[in-house]
């Protein structure tokens, strides 16, 4: 199914994104999955992802961006080989489901969103998704502040520097 034109990226700029490499891109995404998801993830999921190449690719905007599950974390892949599961839609219904204004299975009856490959393995990343308490892209969420607070000792995260009195970095 065609995007919807007002919310596509437009053509041109499509063509110039494909011509771009793809591991720069997927380095990003993993890298934003293992801020986002990856602490969340149950651990017969993380076995069932264990050495799974996934795909996503933004249609519109003719980006693929690949990776896998290390047992630890995501981590970006080069393209080439075959992907256990494909997910693809347009780069507007990426951003609705991310930050969860629509439903997958809508998107998927309505032909915007496609799952190739691994059945078994689409389900389960699919009601991982659903099951997450969080929307991905809560831009309040993703601000300076409140990523370097996420980060920072007794938030679950490594720590970035000294703390200041009233706990604040």
């Amino acid at each position: 199914m065609e995007p919807n034109p007002i919310f596509a990226v437009p053509r041109p700029l499509g063509a110039l994104l494909a011509r771009l490499p793809a591991y720069p891109g997927s380095v990003m995404l993993v890298t934003a999955l293992n801020l986002g998801l990856a602490g969340q993830l149950q651990g017969d999921v993380r076995q069932l992802l264990l050495g799974k190449k996934l795909r996503i690719h933004v249609r519109d905007a003719r980006l693929t961006f690949d990776f896998t599950w290390n047992g630890e974390a995501f981590a970006a892949c080069g393209a080439g080989a075959l992907a256990d599961l494909t997910i693809s839609a347009g780069s507007y219904d990426f951003f609705q489901l991310a930050q969860r204004r629509e439903d997958p299975d809508t998107l998927f009856f309505s032909r915007r969103l496609s799952m190739e490959g691994d059945t078994e393995l689409g389900l389960v990343v699919k009601n991982t998704l659903d099951a997450l308490e969080m929307p991905v892209l809560e831009i309040q969420r993703w601000m300076p502040r409140r990523l370097l607070e996420r980060l920072a000792p007794g938030q679950g995260g490594a720590g970035i520097g000294p703390r200041r009195p009233g706990g604040h970095p």
